[in-house]
């Protein structure tokens, strides 16, 4: 496996066809899905000649700490559909890479057995209808040791995927769970509750309620990246769920620039969304993003080799990005700069 592309022609050989369209598909007619990888085929690298890049630093500091790589595993649910381990295979290899798992709620381990690993893990939240339940999953999250909340807000309702509906997918198989929504070992599992009433005086409220650093996830308006910052989010991630939520929406690298206007350098911005190179990952680096996300790749890394084949993704993004950013004349993360990059028409 020399590319993410081999990663994923393994994965498409070992996961059950109904079990693949729910990892791969969108919403809709997948529009969005497919924009967002075609937004990092019109922007082009304009490399920069006869600089000392003998040594390179491939780290990114984001909370005070450093990831040793710009790549963190973005939320995605139901790890045990492609691997027996689900989500603790994932977090063993972000461990080993050095990097961040945002573990999503509706995980199919438990947030306990997630940061056990030894795995930096933030927890992805949807702020749910009842607060009381809202809170618990706070707490939780705080004694397990995750490091942070990734507040989704692009979700007030589900995406109409088409996929799963042609393939009658609406529930997990009998045996697995969403392993967080259950408050007891025996209890019934309690599915995601949408809060379509949810409001910035909720992200207010959150995070006013937890020492945890907040991102809110899912912004792609630059008015909505000043009103994160105002209520109090720590961190802002330029999202469209990978094309999962509102078919037609924007590519993210395409929301990327005028997000990071909006925020003026107050909070670090991250992207996610049809990364699937490790050019694009300076691609978004050097128009200004302090790390990116990588959803379906880690999965079909995941269904190819379990842990082994987490790794092989995270691992095979860092030879691409420390390759490209020596071509490109950058010995750091910091030397990716917005002139280096050019916008091309379709």
């Amino acid at each position: 496996m020399l590319t993410l592309a081999d990663v994923h022609a393994a994965a498409v050989r070992r996961l059950d066809p109904v079990h693949y369209d729910f990892f791969a598909g969108g919403s809709g007619e997948e529009r969005t899905v497919a924009a967002n990888t075609t937004a990092f085929d019109r922007h082009r690298l304009l490399p920069r000649v006869l600089r000392d890049v003998a040594a390179r630093d491939l780290s990114a500091d984001l909370f005070g700490r450093d990831l040793s790589l710009p790549v963190l595993l973005s939320p995605t649910a139901f790890h045990r559909l492609a691997h027996a381990d689900g989500e603790v295979a994932t977090a063993r290899a972000a461990a080993a890479a050095g990097t961040v798992m945002i573990l999503s709620m509706a995980a199919t381990r438990t947030v306990e057995d997630v940061t056990a690993t030894g795995a930096r893990v933030w927890f992805q939240l949807y702020a749910q209808p009842d607060r009381d339940a809202t809170e618990r999953l706070v707490r939780r999250a705080e004694k397990a040791g995750c490091e942070a909340l990734v507040l989704t807000v692009d979700s007030p309702v589900f995406g109409r995927r088409l996929r799963d509906l042609r393939n009658g997918f609406l529930d997990l198989p009998p045996g697995l769970y969403c392993e967080n929504m259950r408050e007891r070992p025996d209890a019934e599992p309690r599915s995601i509750d949408w809060a379509p009433r949810l409001t910035w005086a909720d992200l207010a409220r959150l995070s006013a309620s937890t020492p945890l650093p907040v991102l809110v996830k899912g912004v792609l308006h630059p008015d909505d990246a000043r009103l994160a910052v105002a209520h109090g989010a720590a961190g802002i991630i330029v999202s469209n769920h990978g094309g999962r939520q509102l078919d037609g929406a924007t590519a993210t690298l395409d929301a990327l620039p005028a997000v990071l206007a909006a925020v003026a350098g107050e909070v670090p911005v991250l992207l996610d969304g049809g990364v699937r190179r490790g050019t694009d990952v300076v691609t978004a680096l050097a128009l200004g993003a302090t790390a990116v996300g990588i959803g379906r790749p880690a999965v079909w890394g995941l269904a190819a080799d379990g842990t082994d084949g987490v790794g092989r993704v995270l691992e095979l993004l860092r030879d691409e990005v420390d390759h490209a950013m020596a071509l490109c004349g950058a010995d750091r993360v910091a030397a990716l700069t917005p002139d280096l990059v050019r916008t091309e028409p379709w």
